[in-house]
């Protein structure tokens, strides 16, 4: 089968064509998350009705999901340094399609749960391999923006997923809708799934997994096509090395988690929570049952929730433009303080009955567009690059998982939550953990734009005081 590395990179400009359309490829996997968060909002209503379910069932229905996700993601790190980035992705693939089709044409709750567990195993692997993989294909100059197209790719699933929901429900009337839209909609990501499966075949597999499992010659051409004839061969110069210092340093210490690494380990995971403790997936979960405690009714509720939608693209879009112009840190800052700023707001405006304005409608959008630009881009960027390569696949895989536990949280207790606490507590839950978030970034988080992941590497370790031998490696190793 032909493939995308046909020919040798001659210019500059087609070795930028080359990343980005490999890039695209794999951040199609955050689309297939995007598209069922969006498809189940606007089919939650009409599975409450179709299986008469409760808030706290309403709830597990959303976020069974996410365990799926979590086990993904748990399973990810392990079996992509085996087989390989490609291959994992191709299974995901597989997995995500199939559970998808079976969630259409469930006949019982049993059955709708179990399919979407399948299709969460998915997602929980591409959300984090495909990050992973941006980053290890990347130039560093545009890694950000490279990898933060995973993002881009998840909100326009959502955008159009929203789309979708409203079209589909717009087709018959509410006994329809119970009955069969719920199934077209869900139906349709069948698309999408077998769409990434089919371009998976077109891309290459990463040359630092390459690399470390000795096959460096394969790596080689890939890297060419990247960088051009010079910069490729230092790159696989400062790749062997990079390994090869991880491998004394583990011998010297005997033991795999140094004071760097168990540090670095412990900010990703809490960053990596930090994403969806503040609250971004109860609203674009729930859009539709937030607007409508505001008054809107059901139409209104759904026209409202493709703006977010629409809004989350527009920021999202900007994020991939200043991530590496700005820096990680700056965005992060600026993002966690106007969704301080906004939650607090819609909470006040909740607890003192303003609701029937436009202000509630307004402080969400805001909300979203400061999560866009910042922790809902930048925060996969980080992961995918703060990690040292000896341990990069199993602690991104770990702070993966965190994400997901910490989603899988907030979309079960959501419900119940804004049931018994009320939406003014609820949402000033959010803003005191976006609040946190502020903190932790201006204290915590470095700063890696420009940096190659080798020199993100020696800054954690230099920071620490982790020493490594001098190691020089040749082409022909």
């Amino acid at each position: 089968m032909s493939t995308l590395l046909q020919h040798p990179a001659e210019e500059s400009e087609t070795s930028i064509k080359f990343v980005l359309l490999v890039s695209m490829v794999a951040a199609l996997g955050g689309f297939l998350f995007g598209f069922d968060t969006a498809v189940m909002s606007g089919a939650n209503g009409l599975l409450r009705a179709r299986f008469e379910l409760g808030d706290f069932m309403l709830g597990w229905t959303v976020s069974c999901l996410i365990i799926g996700c979590m086990a993904g993601a748990a399973v990810s790190g392990s079996l992509g340094e085996r087989f390989g980035r490609k291959k994992v992705l191709v299974a995901a693939a597989v997995l995500y399609t199939a559970g998808i089709f079976a969630s259409a044409l469930s006949p019982s709750l049993g059955m709708f749960i179990t399919a979407r567990m399948i299709e969460g195993i998915g997602i929980g692997i591409t959300s984090t391999l495909c990050p992973l993989y941006n980053a290890e294909i990347a130039p560093a100059k545009f890694r950000g923006r490279l990898v933060a197209m995973n993002q881009m790719a998840t909100v326009s699933g959502i955008f159009l997923g929203s789309f979708l929901a409203f079209g589909v429900s717009s087709m018959g009337n509410d006994a329809w809708d119970v009955s069969t839209g719920w199934r077209i909609m869900f139906g349709t990501g069948i698309v999408p799934g077998l769409l990434f499966l089919t371009l998976l075949f077109l891309v290459p597999e990463s040359p630092r997994w390459l690399i470390k499992k000795g096959r460096a010659a394969e790596a080689l051409p890939i890297l060419l096509k990247i960088h051009g004839e010079e910069l490729a061969k230092k790159e696989v110069l400062d790749i062997k090395q990079s390994f090869a210092q991880d491998e004394e340093a583990k011998a010297a210490s005997g033991r795999r988690f140094t004071p760097a690494l168990r540090t670095v380990l412990i900010v990703g995971i809490i960053i990596a929570m930090l994403q969806q403790i503040t609250g971004i997936n109860a609203v674009m979960y729930y859009a539709p049952e937030i607007f409508r405690q505001t008054g809107a009714g059901a139409s209104g509720s759904l026209t409202q929730t493709i703006m977010v939608g629409l809004v989350n693209l527009i920021f999202t879009a900007l994020s991939l433009w200043l991530v590496d112009k700005l820096g990680r840190k700056v965005l992060l800052l600026a993002g966690s303080f106007f969704m301080t700023l906004s939650l607090a707001i819609i909470g006040f405006a909740f607890h003192t009955g303003r609701t029937d304005g436009p202000i509630v409608l307004i402080c969400i959008l805001v909300y979203v567009a400061a999560f866009a630009i910042s922790l809902g881009a930048v925060v996969w960027v980080i992961l995918s690059e703060i990690f040292p390569s000896r341990i990069r696949g199993l602690a991104t895989a770990v702070a993966t998982m965190a994400l997901w536990g910490a989603d899988f949280a907030v979309s079960q207790s959501f419900p119940p939550l804004l049931a018994s606490a009320g939406p003014a507590i609820t949402f000033w839950i959010f803003a005191a953990t976006s609040l946190f978030t502020f903190l932790f970034t201006w204290g915590v988080i470095p700063e890696t734009k420009g940096k190659s992941l080798e020199e993100i590497e020696a800054m954690w370790e230099k920071k620490h005081g982790d020493k490594q031998e001098s190691y020089k490696p040749s082409l022909q190793d």
